[in-house]
């Protein structure tokens, strides 16, 4: 049986097999949710200061460079080139 196969809620003349598909399920979905809001909350150390404006534009532009390429984290060498698009070079 898909998933697509089930319905969103339980039925009234679901068999024991289904509705513990169905809470199986529903399990996976918390979970998953748990664990996305658990990463949305962020380092409390570092979510309450205030950044500096340079911060700020290489904090934006870590994260349309991980948008763009899929990289949830990017090597050095790519942080390294996000720093130079922004026209960061060593001296």
């Amino acid at each position: 049986m898909s998933r697509a196969a089930l319905p969103a809620r339980p039925q009234p003349d679901d068999s024991p097999v289904r509705l513990s598909a169905l809470h199986a399920r529903a399990r996976r979905a918390a979970a998953i949710r748990h664990a996305s809001e658990r990463r949305r909350r962020g380092d409390p150390t570092t979510t309450d200061r205030d950044y500096s404006a340079a911060e700020v534009e290489f904090m934006t532009a870590m994260h349309q460079y991980k948008l763009r390429f899929g990289h949830m984290f990017p090597t050095w060498g790519e942080v390294l080139e996000v720093l130079q698009s922004l026209g960061y070079s060593k001296r």
